[in-house]
């Protein structure tokens, strides 16, 4: 008798092999939900359009139908921040941002940070050689734009663009690297506005 109950990869998975392979696909799902929750505790108001469309792209929620065809939703623009020292700081507030500030407008000498292990936004520094002061700015960013705006001592990595890869198939958002460096901050509100564009 065979303990086979599936084909996986092109060849009979056993029943421990599929409940692993459903564990972390659920694992993965509770994840994406979490950045999502994240996202609206954080947003502004011109956030919540683009959170709404990117689950309705994700199948989360219906589109509401008209009788007159709808444009499609424009995503907002990543915030802006500036060090003391001027350089820029990109902040995704949402998934789609996410993806579109650390894909597609970031160059690959940018440097990407986010919170470790913890949902919340991508931050990019608009230089290849940030100074130590701007780094810890933009980590105080990403850690303030988390879910650990709240806590002390929030770890923050930071890598390359260039080493940033997003798996086939991955939610919004989600994204993979190796080699990072990670610097510990305590969130400080009042220095993030300080530093609004």
């Amino acid at each position: 008798m065979s303990d086979a109950f599936g084909d996986v990869g092109g060849y009979q998975a056993t029943g421990e092999e599929l409940l692993y392979k459903k564990y972390n696909l659920t694992q993965e799902e509770i994840d994406y939900l979490e950045s999502v929750s994240t996202q609206v505790e954080l947003a502004t108001p011109k956030d919540i359009a683009d959170i709404k469309e990117e689950l309705i792209q994700q199948g989360y929620m219906k589109k509401k139908k008209t009788k007159k065809k709808q444009k499609q939703a424009k995503l907002s623009q990543p915030d802006q921040y500036r060090s003391t020292d001027g350089t820029t700081i990109l902040v995704g507030k949402n998934n789609l941002q996410n993806d579109q500030l650390t894909l597609k407008t970031a160059r690959k000498s940018d440097i990407w940070l986010h919170t470790k292990n913890i949902p919340g936004s991508h931050v990019i520094i608009q230089s290849a050689d940030p100074s130590e002061e701007t780094l810890l700015e933009a980590a105080n960013i990403a850690a303030y734009f988390s879910k650990s705006q709240l806590s002390a001592s929030v770890p923050v990595d930071y890598i390359e663009v260039k080493k940033i890869r997003k798996p086939n198939g991955a939610k919004p958002g989600f994204v993979i690297y190796e080699g990072q460096h990670t610097v510990f901050v305590t969130p400080d509100k009042e220095l993030v506005n300080q530093l609004k564009v």
